[in-house]
């Protein structure tokens, strides 16, 4: 029987399990090197558009005496320990969906005892909400949300959380994927649309199209699909996207948990290994569903790790895996269009040592113009940071990686190794501003940065974007194109933020200048910009309050001014949680934010099950949120 202990950790922490880090490192080594770098970080840490020219970033803890006057409509909050949502003095927030909740009027409540039944698993709000779009459909207001993965013990409650039969495992498959629903805001606020039209849940086990260079491919054909070109479902999906034309883009990332082996003397193929995939799956779902078999499917995981765009307007279409943007750990996609009309999509690959990517089209994009071959034909490119503050995006070809196009797009983190990209702490949500030409990436954590080597041997030295050793604390990296282009395959780069504590530390683990007491936050991880340049920035890092982490609470959400640099709390969640996911309705009065994984007694009350939610925050006044 599984420890199910186990379920409840990061997946980062699983992935420390399948390979654990070395027990004697030059740790201490490397921290004195970082150290000494104070003088080149001080041009490296800088603040509005343009300023890696202008050395305006400095290592100690006081920005609040270099702030301008604050652009933030809202008077910034403390941290918080309890087991709710806090927002500032003139909003208020309520849920508007619970996972368990019913999206068509068939569905069973959800039980405090049992859970969700099976034969209702795919009507209701599912588990562990991350990214979210919205859209308008016909004047409704629909959102599509993402659910990243489940919690055992609290989905299965009545067998803490044990996986006995294919029951439970359908059961926790139908949990994940992606809900679209239509919300309307009635006298009590915000809520579903229950028994809409354009409500949808599509799980682990919906049809989809396979697309792209790696369509067809022999490493893409299982028994169930010998054509190579259909497959079962999107799992573990987390952060999301949209495209110009309106349809969302969700990523697959930790799809390498759910994989494992009947047979535990399969021979895992040496691809395995840099994906993660053991024998032994985080759920169990090999035991009862042969599709998570490696040692019957080994061709399985080659089609997870991709992102799939979904029709929001349409819940009779099919879903397509774009298999021309890679195959990594998607955190989420980043669409903007580049001065030729050409599509740009930017993503991070989230874990330890791994990189930071953009997608150029080849096509143009005309609106109301076609559309279908946009994500699928274009040029895949890695970045490399260069300490100088200057980048490069090198092409994944075959001629620079000597893999053919579908190897290049199944074994992308391969290929990207060959050219010598730059080793990242955990590249998660991209960002890209909505009323200037740069991009930002937030780099979570990175506990082995100088400690060990990614998963493919890829040394993680300390360096320019990535300049702390073991780093627990994380920051964002902003670059601006060359030209003022998104296609350009030159940029230049430096950090808007080092997150830290400056009340534990005074050196680079203080973090940067606009870091202070009023402001403290660990692991940035969830990004977006709202219509008037505001950089809007959720946490999923520590939240014990104590130590190196003293005085940052609760997960939380903060807004952040580019031009300045003044980063404010603007919302606490409770216990537990991650916040994660953010939209806006269509007048941008209501901002719906994701609460991930919190602890009881949220939203419900003592003695209830914890439930993922989405919640609605507004101003009391009606006025504009921010």
């Amino acid at each position: 029987m599984k420890d199910n202990d186990t379920y409840h950790l990061s997946w980062d922490e699983w992935d420390e399990l399948q390979r654990p880090a070395p027990e004697q490192t030059d740790f201490d080594d490397v921290v004195e090197a970082a150290i000494s770098r104070r003088g080149f970080l001080s041009g490296v840490l800088a603040y509005g558009s343009g300023a890696a020219v202008m050395g305006t970033g400095l290592l100690s803890g006081t920005s609040a005496e270099a702030q301008t006057a604050s652009r933030f409509g809202f008077t910034p909050i403390p941290i918080q320990t309890d087991g709710t949502i806090h927002v500032p003095e003139g909003y208020t927030w309520h849920p508007v969906a619970k996972w368990g909740q019913a999206l068509f009027s068939d569905a069973e409540p959800l039980s405090n005892e049992t859970g969700v039944s099976v034969a209702s698993s795919d009507r209701v709000f599912g588990e562990n909400t991350d990214g979210m779009e919205a859209f308008v459909v016909d004047g409704r207001q629909v959102i599509a949300i993402n659910h990243e993965y489940v919690n055992p013990r609290e989905n299965l409650p009545h067998q803490d959380g044990e996986v006995l039969s294919a029951d439970d495992v359908l059961t926790l498959q139908n949990m994940q994927g992606v809900t679209v629903m239509e919300v309307a805001e009635g006298p009590d606020g915000w809520d579903i649309v229950v028994d809409s039209d354009l409500n949808r849940r599509i799980t682990p086990n919906t049809p989809m199209t396979i697309a792209g260079p790696a369509a067809g491919h022999p490493l893409m054909q299982t028994p169930d699909d010998p054509a190579g070109t259909t497959v079962l479902g999107t799992m573990n999906n987390c952060g999301a996207g949209k495209t110009p034309w309106g349809t969302y883009l969700t990523c697959e990332e930790n799809f390498n948990g759910y994989f494992g082996s009947t047979d535990p003397a399969f021979e895992q193929p040496e691809d395995y290994i840099r994906y993660g995939i053991g024998l032994e799956g985080r759920y169990d779902y090999e035991r009862f569903d042969a599709r998570f078999d490696v040692s019957q499917n080994p061709n399985e995981p080659h089609r997870f790790g991709y992102i799939v765009e979904i029709d929001p307007t349409d819940p009779t279409s099919t879903p397509i895996k774009h298999t021309a943007m890679g195959r990594f750990k998607h955190e989420n996609a980043a669409a903007v269009i580049a001065p030729d009309g050409r599509v740009v999509v930017y993503m991070g690959d989230d874990e330890r040592g791994e990189f930071l990517y953009k997608y150029v089209s080849n096509g143009i994009y005309t609106p109301g113009g076609p559309t279908s071959e946009l994500l699928d034909d274009g040029q895949l490119y890695v970045a490399k940071f260069n300490n100088d503050l200057t980048g490069t995006w090198v092409a994944l070809t075959p001629e620079a990686t000597g893999m053919d196009e579908a190897e290049i797009a199944i074994y992308t983190r391969m290929a990207a190794s060959k050219v010598g990209a730059t080793t990242m702490d955990r590249p998660e949500w991209v960002a890209v501003n909505t009323v200037a030409v740069e991009g930002y990436c937030c780099l979570t954590n990175n506990r082995n940065r100088g400690v060990q080597p990614n998963a493919g041997g890829d040394e993680t030295p300390v360096n320019g974007p990535n300049p702390r050793a073991e780093n627990h604390y994380g920051q964002i990296v902003r670059w601006y194109p060359s030209n003022d282009n998104h296609a350009d395959d030159s940029f230049t780069w430096d950090l808007y933020v080092m997150a830290g504590n400056p009340t534990v530390h005074d050196d680079v683990y203080g973090g940067s200048s606009n870091i202070n007491e009023g402001n403290l936050f660990n692991s940035p991880d969830g990004m977006m910009f709202d219509s008037t340049g505001l950089v809007w920035i959720q946490t999923d890092g520590d939240y014990d309050n104590e130590g190196d982490f003293a005085g940052m609470g609760n997960n939380q959400m903060l807004a952040g001014d580019p031009i300045t640099g003044q980063i404010e709390r603007f919302m606490t969640g409770p216990y537990g949680c991650e916040v994660t996911g953010l939209t806006w309705s269509a007048d941008k009065r209501t901002m719906f934010v994701g609460i991930q994984h919190p602890a009881a007694p949220f939203p419900d009350g003592e003695g209830m099950l914890p439930r993922s939610s989405i919640v609605a925050v507004k101003r009391v006044d009606g006025a504009m949120v921010g």
